[in-house]
């Protein structure tokens, strides 16, 4: 078995051996050497900038010559007056108020009357969280409704219904069943 044959050095063909080796940092004589690296063009100087011209300065200064007052906190009838308004106006009020207690036609009693009935009795066969929970869920509904998008007339016709609905749920033992747990 043979030892491979490992170069130390590779000599271009046709050149002549050296007499010695190249000492430590010395290139070898066969090694060409190397062109110095091009430098980039020098880039023109900027051409200078004009000076702007000397402008005046305007300065305005706004004085208020009435002395400050802060607005008079509003009244309690103010305070709902103006929430009446964010659910609606006086008629739409009014006019939901009327339809929610005129009687449908062909049945003889009205929207309100009619869910209250039908609330109080989901209670009375389900139970009371669940007669809760049928007149809670569309009171919050129609209550977010008008809240985001403002009141119309059957949005606060339903607000209306919904809360006779709530009535048609409650009832008095209630209070009594949550502070000692005695059920009817």
């Amino acid at each position: 078995m043979s030892k491979p044959i490992i170069p130390t050095r590779i000599i271009p063909g046709g050149a002549q051996l050296p007499d010695r080796l190249p000492e430590p940092g010395e290139l070898p004589p066969w090694w060409e050497t190397p062109a110095p690296p091009l430098q980039p063009p020098p880039l023109p100087a900027p051409a200078p900038t004009p000076e702007p011209e000397p402008r005046p300065l305007q300065v305005y200064v706004t004085v208020q010559t009435e002395p400050y007052y802060e607005e008079p906190e509003p009244t309690r009838w103010q305070r709902l007056w103006a929430g009446l308004h964010r659910i609606g106006r006086p008629w739409q009020i009014c006019g939901a108020l009327l339809l929610a207690v005129l009687p449908v036609p062909g049945t003889g009693f009205s929207a309100a009357t009619t869910w209250a009935y039908a609330v109080g009795q989901a209670r009375d066969e389900w139970g009371a969280a669940h007669g809760y929970v049928l007149a809670l869920l569309p009171l919050v509904w129609v209550i977010a409704r008008t809240a985001r998008h403002g009141g119309t007339l059957l949005r606060v016709w339903g607000i209306t219904v919904a809360l006779a609905g709530l009535l048609g749920a409650l009832d008095p033992f209630d209070i009594v069943t949550i502070l000692t747990g005695v059920h009817r």
